[in-house]
């Protein structure tokens, strides 16, 4: 998969400022949990008693987040640290393996085409006027799934949740914060090195930071407190399937 353009010797790297086109994925560009495409590999192909357990140990704080009782964006965080754990032990090659699998097998079935559309459209666009605009994929997903996801949009660039790695297998825990939130959009800002994002996708509220620094934001079936401030600042709103 492509990068972005590093120059300098290997202590002295810098990035070179190029135009970004970034987008969210889940249910921007798919209506599918990835976390119930994790789950259904994880029973399949690293079946444990504690992953059987999983989701019902979950359940009170399903319910809170979902009224609101409890930050869903902390639950999501809390969410991905505990299901890395059902992780542990399994080796590199497998956890690409599980983004292939479940992009192909969840992800892309559920695809948002009309945003996918829209997100080649504006790449294809701003790359006629200037062919060095770089698309980045930006998600909390575990990276291998991004990555993956990546791949089938063309983008450039992958940022998600990186697992932790030792000797060759996961750790059963994460490599650092969730790539959510506040965290995503500063990720495409420190991308971005001082060009600017031409465009950002998001659906959520969580999406905002991101989206407030495009020159061109797009909600995409967004929630009821994105969709209010998209309308409040005359955003792009791209609703359907």
């Amino acid at each position: 998969m492509p990068v972005r353009a590093q120059v300098g010797t290997a202590d002295h790297t810098r990035v070179v400022p190029t135009p970004i086109i970034a987008s969210d994925m889940d249910g921007t560009l798919s209506t599918a949990e990835t976390w119930r495409g994790v789950h259904a590999w994880i029973l399949a192909h690293h079946p444990s008693s504690a992953a059987r357990r999983f989701v019902l140990t979950q359940l009170p704080l399903i319910g809170l987040a979902r009224t609101g009782l409890f930050d869903r964006e902390l639950f999501r965080a809390r969410w991905l640290r505990n299901h890395a754990r059902l992780l542990r032990g399994v080796p590199t090659m497998d956890l690409t393996a599980m983004g292939e699998w479940v992009v192909d097998q969840h992800l892309w079935p559920a695809r948002r085409q009309p945003a996918i559309d829209a997100l080649a459209g504006a790449s294809r666009d701003a790359r006629g006027r200037e062919p060095g605009v770089q698309l980045i994929l930006a998600s909390g997903a575990y990276q291998p799934i991004v990555d993956a996801f990546a791949a089938r949009v063309g983008a450039d660039l992958a940022l998600g949740t990186p697992l932790g790695i030792r000797d060759g297998v996961a750790t059963g825990s994460l490599a650092d914060d969730v790539q959510a939130g506040g965290q995503k959009a500063a990720a495409i800002r420190a991308q971005a090195a001082g060009a600017p994002v031409l465009a950002a996708f998001g659906d959520t509220a969580a999406d905002i930071p991101l989206l407030e620094l495009a020159l061109r934001p797009i909600a995409v079936a967004p929630d009821p407190i994105l969709r209010r401030v998209a309308i409040e600042r005359g955003w792009e709103i791209l609703d359907g399937s």
